[in-house]
């Protein structure tokens, strides 16, 4: 009988690199991945990644933020782990669906098989079934590129990642040698004397080789640079070189990451290691934006008050990372402020008195709307620059249906169902739909932008392409109402409302998308852009 396709071929050529952590979670081997990536990209390299989440969800839309942070959406709807945001970020690559694999997506491809006969009467199992629908997932997933960095979520000896790291065990003994490097990132604490100790970082990779891995760089998480003789001591308990022991030392931005290990030399290892450095570029050709751009001097601090339900700052990271990239565009400060929206509920308090600008994000769920509409009301009265992110968005028609055309008790259908005027509800074509999942747009979408507008200006251009996570839209029934009292919708999809703004305003500006997911240090979000010039001109200087 014959086999089913593993979808391996061995002529393909690709570099691959594998990123395990051990010790315990939120060691930030995200981040070390991504950094490879950027110094990779920055020799000339076409570098893509893969996030395996060892969970049993099929993807990352129903999770909580406050349990597990943020939703993040690509372009093709995929909702997946906030880590591939750090990838799209660092690589400035846009992802899909299927650069993340969870043990859900796997499990259900495999029984979906096994159900329509497709094993032909075998006894399904771990090994090779799944192992063989991990490994074929990283080859679809690494096609066009030269570099494939692949992050197994998780612990090293955590029971959920064994079948993954089998699979990672079976790919390095199918693929040449020098296509395939091993990168194991561990903690190296401080005892109370100030020693670095090693002996955690030995047990890890002690539990690594017993499954029949053997890392080729050590990456040690640490508050300082690893000590030359601890580096010694990790690589002979570890069984590395010496000068594949790397530092990767708690720094006051994610984005020095890439610049700490530069400087310690890791992207030379591995592009040896590769057999890549050949074809890379002369180092006096490489691109330097991404160093240029993060230490670029600073003038002036912003202060933005950041209202949302959930205390966890995770759970609005890429709208964290979005003002960041605009005040390097601006090179000015961003100093956050979190707000509770719940605590705002009955009135500011004061709590808004001392912040240049207002960002009102996303969300789902009643919780915490009427402070955001307290927030959104304090910023429109008081010309407090606003921005306004599809909760956001929607919470300001409704603030605006109430406070400025009297609509007593406006509000989201969605979370209002006994609402006397519904300003935020279905459109009619959804409400014809049997299946509520079929009504979530999700994904890259185009919007048309009038002329003459706050969005023309800030998009430069007739459209904009940004990613949308939400089901309910503005009212048309309301429109002409809330535009005659001067509310503008700048930008349209259709019958679809996708951006407002309020022309005698200094930056009241909302959209039913999410600009934060397609942010990057080198590519700042436009109307994050346009938030932080409004406030540097309401400081008085331009920067």
């Amino acid at each position: 009988m014959p086999e089913p396709d593993t979808g391996y071929d061995p002529t393909l050529g690709r570099k691959f690199i594998f990123v395990t952590g051990g010790v315990m979670s939120g060691l930030g081997k995200g981040i070390t991945a991504a950094s490879t990536g950027r110094l990779l990209a920055n020799a000339g390299f076409d570098v893509t990644a893969v996030k395996i989440d060892p969970y049993l969800n099929v993807d990352a839309g129903t999770m909580n933020p406050f349990e597990h942070g943020e939703v993040y959406v690509l372009k093709d709807g995929g909702e997946v782990d906030l880590d591939l945001g750090n990838y799209e970020r660092f690589l400035d690559i846009d992802m899909t669906f299927d650069h993340n694999v969870t043990t859900g997506k796997v499990y259900q491809d495999v029984i979906e098989k096994e159900r329509a006969g497709d094993y032909l009467g075998k006894t399904v199992q771990i090994i090779p079934h799944i192992t063989d629908g991990i490994k074929q997932r990283v080859r679809e997933a690494a096609v066009g590129s030269d570099v494939c960095i692949v992050e197994v979520g998780g612990t090293v000896g955590d029971i959920e990642g064994m079948p993954y790291l089998e699979a990672l065990r079976q790919f390095a003994h199918e693929e040449d040698e020098e296509d395939i490097l091993f990168t194991h990132v561990t903690l190296v604490p401080y005892s109370k004397n100030g020693e670095q100790k090693t002996k955690p970082t030995q047990h890890s990779v002690k539990e690594l080789r017993s499954i029949g891995l053997q890392p080729d760089i050590l990456v040690g998480r640490c508050e300082d640079k690893l000590h030359p003789d601890v580096k010694e001591k990790i690589a002979l308990f570890c069984d590395v070189p010496t000068n594949a022991v790397f530092s990767n030392p708690d720094v006051e931005d994610i984005y020095h990451v890439p610049l700490m290990v530069e400087d310690e030399g890791l992207d030379e290892y591995v592009m040896e290691h590769l057999g890549l450095a050949d074809e890379a570029l002369p180092e006096g050709e490489r691109d330097t934006k991404w160093r240029d751009l993060v230490t670029r001097d600073k003038e002036g601090t912003v202060k933005i008050a950041l209202v949302g339900k959930y205390g966890l700052e995770d759970a609005y990271i890429s709208v964290h990372e979005a003002l960041k990239h605009a005040g390097l565009e601006k090179q000015v400060n961003v100093e956050r402020k979190w707000l509770h929206a719940e605590d705002l509920a009955d009135g500011h308090d004061g709590k808004l008195d001392d912040v240049d600008g207002v960002v009102v994000p996303g969300g789902f769920g009643s919780r915490g709307t009427e402070g955001k509409i307290e927030a959104i009301r304090y910023a429109r009265e008081n010309d407090v620059p606003f921005l306004g992110l599809c909760l956001g968005f929607q919470m300001a028609v409704v603030e605006y249906a109430r406070n400025i055309l009297g609509l007593e008790g406006a509000h989201s259908a969605e979370l209002n169902e006994e609402t006397p005027h519904p300003v935020i509800d279905l459109l009619p074509e959804q409400k014809d739909l049997d299946d509520m999942g079929g009504t979530m747009r999700l994904g890259s979408y185009d919007t048309e932008l009038k002329s003459g507008t706050l969005a023309n200006d800030l998009y430069e251009g007739a459209t904009c392409t940004e990613r949308h996570r939400h089901r309910y839209e503005v009212n048309l029934d309301y429109i002409d109402d809330l535009e005659d009292a001067g509310l503008v919708f700048s930008g349209t999809a259709g019958p679809r409302m996708e951006i407002l703004e309020l022309p005698d305003h200094p930056y009241f500006f909302g959209t039913q998308f999410h600009p934060e997911f397609r942010s990057r240090p080198t590519r700042a979000s436009p109307p994050f852009v346009g938030f932080l010039d409004a406030i540097t001109s309401l400081q008085g200087g331009e920067n």
